[in-house]
């Protein structure tokens, strides 16, 4: 029976997790969702002689990779997947990337050397952008008058929805190793989303504010450092991947939809 072995069951992992218990997979985890301690390292390796897929969420924790760290020579599985992120490209003046740009000059040194650790170890390595869905959206951030937009021309995202993850996950199953941007087809700026959401939901759009007055904390200011569009042609060409949501319009417009509103962020 197939069984995969998740390091982390946050938002994004969790939901693999469901869609594998759905097509009759036994899903074990660790995290705050989880039923094994990343801690207790007998459990975490006694699970690990069980599963026949591992996938990792973790991300880089004072430097270095937590999971890798501790139990690399464990991961003995022909399967192995990581979440990994785009902003590991850095900064490209807004200019396209795929899977063969470099990698590592960015603000997330961290992440990009941990990306490098999990491809040498022969690991499917999923690059995901600003993440969202239910619970996680510019549609909620305007309810709540979070929302900002910030004057920043030519400044440029990609995003992704977090059932589009899902399916490339899913897709990457059967696909070879290597690294796999899932983006959807259109960057935009985070104003066109937030302009968007404030239409769908019938409200004035939030002023323009320089990255200044926003008063931004130092995570959300870095976001803004880094100008850059995804390309997802390896996935879609490799895995027979297509997202649902090509674009950020139909993603809220879905989340609208299901009336299931909830931050959305790289």
């Amino acid at each position: 029976m197939a069984h995969m072995f998740i390091f982390g069951l946050g938002y994004t992992a969790g939901r693999i997790a469901d869609a594998l218990r759905a097509r009759g997979w036994v899903v074990e985890a660790t995290g705050s969702a989880g039923d094994v301690d990343f801690n207790d390292g007998a459990a975490v390796r006694g699970a690990l002689t069980r599963a026949s897929h591992v996938l990792s969420s973790v991300p880089p924790a004072e430097d270095a990779d937590p999971v890798l760290g501790r139990y690399g020579t464990d991961l003995t599985q022909e399967w192995l997947g990581y979440l990994s992120s785009t902003g590991v490209y850095g900064d490209t003046g807004g200019a396209w990337v795929d899977e063969t740009a470099a990698t590592g000059s960015g603000r997330r040194t961290a992440r990009a050397e941990a990306d490098a650790r999990w491809l040498e170890r022969g690991a499917r390595v999923f690059r995901l952008p600003g993440i969202y869905g239910p619970d996680r959206n510019a549609l909620t951030r305007v309810q709540e008058g979070r929302a900002n937009r910030i004057d920043l021309p030519g400044q440029v995202f990609s995003r992704v929805h977090v059932a589009d993850i899902v399916s490339g996950v899913l897709a990457g199953l059967d696909g070879p190793a290597g690294a796999y941007n899932l983006s959807d087809d259109l960057p935009a700026s985070q104003n066109a989303v937030i302009e968007e959401s404030c239409a769908l939901l019938g409200l004035d759009p939030p002023s323009l504010l320089t990255l200044e007055q926003a008063q931004l904390s130092p995570m959300a200011r870095g976001f803004y450092t880094e100008n850059r569009r995804v390309a997802n042609g390896k996935a879609k060409r490799v895995l027979g991947w297509q997202p649902a949501y090509p674009d950020y319009r139909a993603g809220l417009r879905a989340l609208i939809g299901s009336d299931v509103l909830g931050s959305e962020g790289e």
